[in-house]
C-alpha cells in the first residue's frame, strides 16, 4: 500500500494529512490562505479550557478519575489511556511472537508498518476476503469507521470473527478512531473478552489531536502488560485534565454529532454536484476513487485548498470544511475545477 501527500516526509515515516509546510514551499501559498482538508478531524473540535496551575507543576496522577470517566463515555469496564491510539499501534506487535497478520485494505497504513516493524507476516487483504483469509491468521486489524474507505462492519460478524480468532489465542483489534460521531455501532462493549482489542481515540471526534491522547480497551491482563510496555506517565498531565473535561461534555457531544452528520451530507452532495461521486464516506470524510486523482489533487492545492491523495487505489480524501467562508472557497474551487476538466474525466 503506497500514500502519496504533497509534504516531505522524514526517514522511517509514513505520510499524513495535516502537513501544510511543505505545501506552503511547493505551491507558494502563505500558510494562512490554505484549507486544510487534508487531515479527517473535526474541523469544529471542543473549545478546549485552560488547565489550572497545578496541572502544568505535578506529574501526572493515575488515580485522577479519567479511566473511570472513559469507562462510562466508552460504555466499557476497563480502559487505559494512552498517548494517542498511536502509541498502541506500534505498541501491541510487541506483545505478540511472530505472527500472521491480515490488515484491512485500504487502510490506515500505520497499522500494517507496525507488525512489519515488529517482524510479523502482515498480509493486506480486502473487507470481502476477510471471511477465507481468517483461518490462515492469527491477527486481524481492522478500522472502523474504516480509513479512507468509510466502511463498517456488523456487530455480529465482528463478534463471530473475534470468537474464531480467540479460539485459538488470536487478536481481532478493531481501530475506532472515528467512530464518535456513530456511537452506536461501535463494538468496545465487547472488549471484556480475550481476543478482543479496540482503540479509540480524542484527536478525531473532539478535535484534539495535538493533546495525544487515546484508549484502549480489552481485558485486564493485556491492559496490565501494555501499561508495564508503556511505562508510567503516558500522557501529560494537561492532556489528562483536558480529556477529562471533554468526555464529560455530553451537551457539546450532542451537538457534534449532529453538526458532523450534516456537514458530512453538505459535503457529499456538493461534491456530487460537481462530477466527484464518493466512492465511500463516513461523518468525517469523503473519499473519491478515480484515475485522475492526482491531477484533482494538484488542481485543488494550487487553489489553496489541501486534501489526502492515495496511490492505491488512486483517489483522494475530503475531510469537512470549518466556516462558512471555508464552504464558499470548496464550492466556488469545485465548480472551477468542473468546468475546466468537463468531458475530459468522470469519476
Amino acid at each position: 500500500m503506497s500514500f502519496t501527500t504533497t509534504s516531505h516526509v522524514p526517514d522511517g515515516l509514513l505520510p499524513h494529512g495535516g502537513q501544510l509546510r511543505a505545501a506552503v514551499t511547493q505551491f507558494s501559498i502563505p500558510l494562512p490562505q490554505w484549507l486544510d482538508l487534508s487531515t479527517g478531524i473535526n474541523p469544529n473540535g471542543w473549545p478546549t479550557k485552560m488547565p489550572p496551575e497545578t496541572v502544568w507543576s505535578r506529574l501526572p496522577e493515575d488515580d485522577d478519575e479519567l479511566e473511570s470517566i472513559a469507562c462510562r463515555y466508552y460504555g466499557v469496564h476497563r480502559i487505559l489511556p494512552v498517548a494517542g491510539s498511536q502509541a498502541a499501534i506500534q505498541a501491541l506487535p510487541r506483545l505478540r511472537a511472530p505472527s500472521r497478520v491480515g490488515v484491512l485494505h485500504p487502510g490506515f497504513s500505520e497499522h500494517s508498518n507496525a507488525w512489519q516493524s515488529q517482524h510479523h507476516e502482515v498480509t493486506a487483504i480486502t473487507a470481502d476476503q476477510i471471511d477465507n483469509t481468517l483461518s490462515s491468521i492469527n491477527v486481524l486489524v481492522l478500522t472502523q469507521p474504516n480509513n479512507p474507505t468509510g466502511a463498517t462492519f456488523d456487530t455480529d460478524r465482528l463478534v463471530h470473527w473475534h470468537e474464531q480468532l480467540a479460539a485459538r489465542g488470536g487478536w481481532l483489534i478493531v481501530d475506532e478512531a472515528y467512530m464518535d460521531a456513530t456511537p452506536e455501532r461501535n463494538i468496545a462493549a465487547y472488549a471484556d473478552s480475550p481476543g478482543l482489542i479496540v482503540l479509540r481515540s480524542l484527536g478525531k471526534f473532539f478535535g484534539l489531536a495535538g493533546a495525544r491522547v487515546g484508549f484502549v480497551c480489552a481485558e485486564a491482563r493485556l491492559l496490565a502488560q501494555l501499561r508495564q510496555l508503556l511505562g508510567p506517565w503516558a500522557i501529560s498531565h494537561p492532556s489528562r485534565w483536558i480529556a477529562s473535561q471533554a468526555l464529560q461534555d455530553a451537551e457539546w457531544q450532542h451537538h457534534a454529532r449532529q453538526q458532523l452528520l450534516a456537514s458530512s451530507n453538505r459535503l457529499q452532495t456538493l461534491l456530487i454536484q460537481n462530477q466527484l461521486h464518493p466512492t465511500g464516506s463516513c461523518a468525517f470524510f469523503h473519499w473519491i476513487v478515480s484515475p485522475h486523482a492526482a491531477a484533482i489533487h494538484r488542481s485543488l492545492a494550487e487553489q489553496g485548498i489541501l486534501v489526502r491523495r492515495f496511490d492505491d487505489p488512486p483517489s483522494i480524501r475530503l475531510g469537512l470544511p470549518a466556516s462558512e467562508d471555508d464552504w464558499l472557497h470548496l464550492e466556488s474551487t469545485l465548480a472551477h475545477i468542473a468546468a475546466i476538466h468537463s468531458g475530459t474525466r468522470s469519476c
